[in-house]
């Protein structure tokens, strides 16, 4: 019997602010779109993003302190990397077993480019995967 490799999905900072913003389990979200087992990750640089957005009374900063918490509750494994930009080390990360989930337009089809599946946002009510 084959062994089956686990997808991993990477979440981008702008995907951990969708629960404050729109008020979507993403993990639920994640589990219905993919099917089968998976494991959440993201990046110490995202994280690192969020800690620094998380700090002052916006609506941003709210949102980012609670994808922080998130991170925690749902024990999100966080990858240390060599400390570029965000988006640079998740293209760099990124293969055939993961999948990056992301809102950034830029980032999508640098992704795209490379054939990587991303989950995204549609109509602020629903993830996708393309």
């Amino acid at each position: 019997m084959p062994i089956k490799i686990m997808k991993i999905i990477i979440l981008d900072t702008n995907f951990l602010t969708i629960p404050f913003q729109f008020g979507l389990d993403i993990f639920k979200e994640i589990d219905e779109l993919i099917g089968e087992e998976h494991e959440t990750a993201t990046i110490d640089q995202v994280v690192r993003e969020l800690e620094s957005l998380s700090k002052g009374r916006s609506n941003n900063s709210t949102a980012a302190r609670i994808g922080l918490e998130l991170i925690k509750k749902r024990q999100v494994k966080i990858i240390k990397t060599k400390g570029k930009n965000a988006d640079d080390e998740i293209v760099e990360l990124s293969n055939d077993k993961t999948i990056v989930a992301t809102n950034d337009k830029e980032l999508i089809n640098r992704l795209k480019n490379k054939n990587i599946k991303v989950i995204y946002l549609r109509g602020k009510s629903r993830l996708n995967m393309r």
